[in-house]
């Protein structure tokens, strides 16, 4: 069964431009008040409330007006969206300070709807954003009871239409003349438009509000185009308090950094890149950026390199607000992983690596790269940069773990060769020819056994004769 839950972000146009409950803050449209905070209400500012009026109301406090910026409603609800896309991947902005979610197919995954709301309040408000809730069958109507303030769970054993029956239809502006027209009949809730005959409510409000009504209880559809995730990832945490110590930041990282790898799971998608932006209580910004050896979406491993940053940050001034954005974000690559293998006891090698490198630096680890050359004492050299990955095959060759600084030449008795013991070849030739522009090297490489079972990599000098080790094995 389908059901809606639709997230009515009143208080959006205030909280996308500042979250501060310790003075008042107002945002007006027109030199009118658009949205007040708590503090400001109980200084008795309204909404409609003239810019002069609040100035003389709030001679003696401290208090903040603000031009609303639609630009800032839509990012913040764009983030919202990214989040709501771990609960499920229906879902969808309405209006312009709302989300509706599809949640009836998810029920089962949090083993209960209370269970689900749960999840949805609590990342609502780790977030600083508070909204009002509703729950039906459809999306438009799930939208109409959130301005209800019955209880989710208890009213939504009612039907529909008992539960829409005592709203008001002055919910409805984008009908007005259609509503004037209805309550000039006396006509005030919905509960009186169900008590008439659909063609007469067709004939008096028209084809389009008819539709409406239809489509608020399930009676024609109401098709939306879902949330598409976007090429990038932004979600902020703000504090609503000064934070002056560093340990302080550290619960809003990691929740950025859940909300991050959800997205990065959800999508199937890993990133080697994070930045972080401090946003102090003067305005000022700054920018960490973290980096990673491998593209992965291991909260933990970005947690732990994070930390490590911040233990070496200085903060000059008190952080209100940590931004996180992740601008490069590329396809996952899938990972062998051993059923049987106790994986979670064993660190992967890149989580070590990337602790290393932010903690020491970038030039404190070294590692062996491959060039393109084909003789083997010049393909393999010290680097300190990550290697570029090849879009190509790797090669079938075996190659040896261990390359020596130089081939050695072998002894050879009686056709047999030696190295700490008696040789066997197991596997080869291999030609290797290259370097003619200077001096001409022609081999005939082999994988040999010695006699305790380790294996060795071996060549005969095709132009000067002669064998030779260059290589052992693991």
């Amino acid at each position: 069964m389908s059901l809606w839950l639709c997230l009515r972000f009143h208080p959006l146009p205030l909280q996308c431009l500042n979250r501060s409950e310790k003075l008042a803050v107002a945002v007006l449209v027109k030199q009118r008040v658009f949205r007040a905070n708590d503090y400001a209400a109980a200084l008795g500012i309204r909404e409609g409330m003239g810019a002069a009026t609040v100035r003389a109301l709030l001679a003696d406090e401290p208090a903040q007006l603000l031009e609303r910026d639609p630009d800032a409603e839509v990012r913040s609800l764009q983030q919202l969206c990214c989040w709501a896309y771990s609960i499920t991947p229906s879902l969808h902005s309405y209006r312009e300070d709302c989300l509706q979610l599809e949640i009836g197919s998810c029920i089962t995954l949090y083993k209960g709807l209370h269970r689900l709301l749960a999840e949805v309040h609590n990342g609502i408000r780790s977030r600083g954003f508070q909204a009002e809730y509703g729950l039906a069958e459809t999306p438009s109507a799930a939208w109409l009871l959130s301005f209800s303030h019955a209880d989710l769970l208890t009213s939504y054993q009612q039907p529909l239409r008992e539960r829409l029956a005592p709203l008001p239809l002055s919910l409805l502006p984008d009908y007005s003349n259609e509503v004037d027209s209805l309550r000039r009949a006396g006509l005030n809730t919905f509960g009186c438009l169900f008590s008439l005959p659909p063609t007469a409510l067709a004939r008096r409000c028209g084809a389009g509000f008819s539709r409406f009504l239809q489509q608020v209880l399930g009676q024609h559809a109401d098709l939306r185009r879902d949330y598409q995730p976007p090429a990038t990832f932004t979600d902020e945490y703000w504090f609503g308090y000064e934070v002056r110590a560093n340990n302080e930041l550290l619960p809003a990282v990691q929740l950025l950094l859940q909300s991050l790898c959800r997205f990065l799971r959800n999508t199937q998608l890993q990133t080697t890149e994070i930045n972080w932006q401090l946003t102090g209580v003067d305005r000022s910004l700054r920018t960490i950026c973290v980096r990673s050896t491998s593209g992965h979406s291991d909260s933990q491993s970005w947690y732990q390199l994070t930390r490590i940053r911040l233990e070496q940050l200085e903060l000059k001034t008190g952080v209100e607000g940590v931004t996180l954005r992740c601008d490069r974000l590329d396809d996952s690559q899938l990972e062998n992983i051993d059923l049987f293998s106790a994986r979670t006891q064993r660190e992967p090698l890149f989580a070590l690596l990337d602790r290393l490198r932010s903690r020491l630096g970038l030039q404190a680890v070294e590692k062996v790269g491959c060039r393109n050359e084909h003789l083997p004492e010049l393909a393999l050299h010290v680097c300190q940069d990550t290697p570029a990955k090849d879009g190509g095959e790797q090669p079938r060759q075996q190659r040896p773990f261990w390359l020596m600084p130089g081939p050695r030449k072998l002894s050879r008795k009686r056709s047999h060769l030696y190295w700490q013991g008696k040789l066997e070849l197991v596997y080869g030739p291999e030609r290797i020819e290259d370097n003619w522009w200077q001096e001409a090297v022609s081999r005939d490489y082999y994988v040999a056994r010695g006699e305790r079972g380790q294996h060795y990599w071996v060549f005969r000098d095709r132009l000067h004769g002669g064998w030779y080790i260059h290589g052992i094995f693991a």
